[in-house]
This record gives C-alpha cells, sequence and structure tokens, in this order.
C-alpha cells in the first residue's frame, strides 16, 4: 500500500511544491493551508507521515504535533523551520516528531529521509508481526501428511502461493483449514508480512463492520479513539476469514466491494484507504448450496472462490492418521514432561479405525489426554477414551461367527459402561433374562465389573 502524507503549510507554493515532488516518488500527498484544516483531516482519515511548517497562524506546529500524537500516536511527524528556530525544532522532537528539515527545502534530502521513514515504519512493522509469530503456537510450516489425497493438495498449494489470487479453503471443522492458509501465506512473496486470521462464525452481527474495516472516533457510543481493522491489521499480508460463511448478508456486500476496488471505509469515515491485502477464506458449509439458499452471495461466492483447495477429512487419508498420532505424541511429550515412546498395534488399529467427527482437533485432544493419563512408556487401548472402542467402527474378524461374538461382547460391555455395572438394568435394555446376562459375561471373558 502507498505510504500516505499530508503537507501542512500556510505558503501554497511549498504546500504544491512538495506535493509535486512526493507524488512523483509514488506517495498518496495530501494537503492543509493550517494545523486547524490538518487536525479535521485527520479525523476523517489516517495519514502515515505529516510534514508541517512550525509557524503557521491559528495553530503552530508545535502544538498541532502534541495534537497529532495524541488523536494518532502511530503517525510520524517532521516539521519544517528555518535555521532561527533549530532549537524549537529540536525541543519538538523531544515531544515525539521523527524528524526536521530546514528551509529553503532541499528536495532530494527530504525524499532521502522519508524514505528512510518509511523503511523504519516497516521494519518496526515486521519486528511486531515476527514477535507475533514467534510467540504464536502454530507452525505454519508444519502440515502432517504424506497420503495420495495430502500430496495432491501440497502441489496445489506450492502453484497458488506465488500468486496474488483469493483462495477459498473448504473442509470439515477440524481439519486444519488454518495451517493450509498459513502455509500459502509462509510460501508467497508476503512471508515476511503480517498473517492476520479472524473467525467470521465468532463476531457478533453488529460488530461485524469495524471489525473488518476499523472506525473512527466517534463513529458510534464508546468509540473513544481510532481503531484499525483486520484489513488494515493485515497490510501488505495475508488476511485469513475464517467460517466465511457466517458473515451476515448486509456485510457480504460491503466485502464484495472491498475486494473489488481495493479500498476500505472505516466506519464514521467519508475517505477511503487504499489496501494492500491478499484474501484467504475458508469454510466447512457448502457454499453452492448456501448460494441456492440465497444465504449467501453469489457474487461475492465467485469472487472468493477463484482457486479451492480442498482439505481431505481424516477418513480420506488414513495412511497420515500415524504420523499424527506420532507427531502429537512428540508434541506433548515435550508439553507435558513425559517419555511416551509411542503406540502399541492394538491402540494404533482403533485410532485408524475410528470415526473421527472432530477430525484433525479430536485426534489431538485424545493424544494428548493419552499421553498426560497413561502410566506406561506406550499407548494401549487403556490409555484410550471408551468413545474410540465404539463397536460400529471396530475392525472385526473376517469370520461371521467370531465377528458376532466379537461385536456381542462389545455391545454388552457398551450397555453395562452406559449404566455403571448395574447388570439388572443392562438385562432390561439387553432384552434377556438376568441369569442369562451372566452366562454371557461368562462365555465372553468379559470383566466381571463390565470394564
Amino acid at each position: 500500500m502507498n505510504t500516505s502524507v499530508l503537507i501542512v503549510d500556510d505558503e501554497q507554493e511549498i504546500r504544491d511544491s512538495l506535493s509535486e515532488v512526493l507524488t512523483d516518488e509514488n506517495y498518496l500527498t495530501y494537503t492543509a493551508e493550517n494545523g486547524e484544516v490538518a487536525l479535521s483531516m485527520l479525523e476523517e482519515q489516517h495519514y502515515d507521515i505529516i510534514i508541517s511548517d512550525i509557524k503557521m497562524p491559528k495553530l503552530d506546529g508545535v502544538t498541532l504535533l502534541q495534537k497529532i500524537k495524541e488523536q494518532a500516536p502511530d503517525t510520524f511527524v517532521i516539521l519544517i523551520t528555518s535555521y532561527g528556530s533549530t532549537e524549537t525544532a529540536i525541543e519538538a522532537m523531544r515531544h515525539g516528531a521523527i524528524d526536521y528539515i530546514l528551509k529553503p527545502l532541499d528536495f532530494d534530502e527530504l525524499i532521502l529521509r522519508i524514505n528512510n521513514i518509511v523503511m523504519h515504519k516497516d521494519l518496526l512493522r515486521e519486528v511486531r508481526f515476527l514477535r507475533q509469530e514467534i510467540s504464536s503456537k502454530y507452525n505454519y510450516e508444519h502440515i502432517i501428511g504424506e497420503s495420495v489425497a495430502m500430496k495432491s493438495m501440497y502441489r496445489l498449494i506450492d502453484k497458488v502461493a506465488p500468486s496474488t489470487s483469493t483462495v477459498l479453503v473448504a473442509g470439515r471443522s477440524g481439519t486444519g483449514k488454518e495451517l493450509v492458509a498459513r502455509a500459502i501465506h509462509a510460501r508467497s512473496e508476503r512471508a515476511h508480512r503480517p498473517f492476520v486470521a479472524i473467525n467470521c462464525g465468532a463476531i457478533p452481527e453488529t460488530l461485524f463492520e469495524s471489525e473488518l474495516f476499523g472506525y473512527k472516533k466517534g463513529a458510534f457510543t464508546g468509540a473513544t479513539k481510532d481503531k484499525d481493522g483486520v484489513f488494515k491489521a493485515a497490510t501488505g499480508g495475508t488476511l485469513f476469514l475464517d467460517e466465511v460463511g457466517e458473515i451476515p448478508l448486509q456485510v457480504q456486500v460491503k466485502l464484495l466491494r472491498v475486494i473489488e476496488t481495493r479500498e476500505i471505509k472505516p466506519l464514521g469515515s467519508n475517505a477511503s484507504i487504499p489496501i494492500n491485502v491478499r484474501i484467504i477464506a475458508a469454510t466447512n458449509r457448502d457454499l453452492a448450496k448456501e448460494v441456492e439458499m440465497g444465504t449467501f452471495r453469489e457474487d461475492l461466492y465467485y469472487r472468493l472462490n477463484i482457486i479451492e483447495i480442498y482439505l481431505p477429512a481424516l477418513a480420506e487419508r488414513k495412511d497420515d492418521i500415524p504420523l499424527l498420532v506420532n507427531h502429537f505424541i512428540n508434541k506433548y511429550n515435550g508439553e507435558l514432561k513425559r517419555r511416551i515412546m509411542g503406540v502399541d498395534n492394538d491402540a494404533m488399529k482403533m485410532l485408524v479405525n475410528y470415526t473421527w467427527k472432530g477430525e484433525v482437533r479430536e485426534l489431538e485432544n485424545i493424544v494428548e489426554r493419552a499421553v498426560l493419563l497413561s502410566d506406561g512408556d506406550t499407548l494401549s487401548l487403556a490409555d484410550l477414551p471408551k468413545r474410540t472402542k465404539d463397536p460400529a467402527i471396530s475392525d472385526y474378524p473376517d469370520n461371521l461367527k467370531e465377528a458376532s461374538k466379537s461385536f456381542e461382547k462389545s455391545h454388552i460391555l457398551n450397555i453395562l459402561e452406559r449404566f455403571e455395572g448395574d447388570k439388572a438394568k443392562s438385562a432390561e435394555i439387553l432384552g434377556i433374562g438376568l441369569s442369562s446376562l451372566y452366562r454371557k459375561i461368562d462365555d465372553l471373558g468379559i470383566d466381571s465389573e463390565g470394564e
């Protein structure tokens, strides 16, 4: 995004000259004839840099500087001064000015100084971003999976990442859509710029616009100062809109306009701000059906779905489950200070064949629980929660008689567990007599406590 510069000077010749020179250098330039006008403009729009004369009628440059620092502390201020008032300029720098320049103006020197300020501003933003990333628990490079389905997805990510095209990541909840978005960002030219993620499903409907586009002071009750939205926070980088299908229709219209015009307009402002942001959206819904139902705009759907990346469910990549299990064991060994060496065959077989309704997120939670509670150095069936032993997904023997016996044992165990070992109640639910239940418990080798 081009850097915006506001030039404040009561001499029109200086304003026009500076504006022309900076415009030629691809800066977005604005002018104000005095400090009062500048403050009024600042209420409507944010400026990256303000260049102001010190001696002006109505409101001098030093007073303007103080008010700017109160109203827009992130704005850099350069003061213009004459040789006779350098002490005033130096004093102003103690109050927050980034630099001062002397009259008569040397345009080449001014451009050099502004370029240095822009580099400084970018460096500050990158340092802030890197600190956030270092403290983050996400590792956007680390997507686990070597199955055919995942390798196909990796190839698509490599093709998509270098572009600026909008991407729609589709997949069930818990499959790791944000990791895919981070992988795209990490492999792009924007990797050194911010990655900003927002969960659209967690935003109250009344706050959508302010969260996305920001707002100006006084835009509504409680807006005591300017606030940047996520589009501004992601400047130069990637904005990840998770659960994009949750965005209300009236906000969808405005999001579509932002994508088409590459401009945002904060609440309470009449001025549009250019943006340079790549959008990656994600959904666990069938947006095509949402379009048919009228709950999602067709034009926005096609704008977001320039490229679609489908993240396969665990049921479509069972070969990856052992890799994921071992990855999570290593992760939680470190976090929980345990020394689990692996998983025995029966437990791994159960994990591979279980129906993971919560996808990778559920698998990770179960491994974390098992690592924490296990008494041995290898995870076994005893370390897994009861729900993973659902007979509906167990791997039964091929022989029909053996399979029937295995199912009968599992079913009786489940009923006994459900009623906390109450055999009389369990027999009633099973539709057999109590003596028959005891006989089956003996024949099938079921623990007498029903565990």
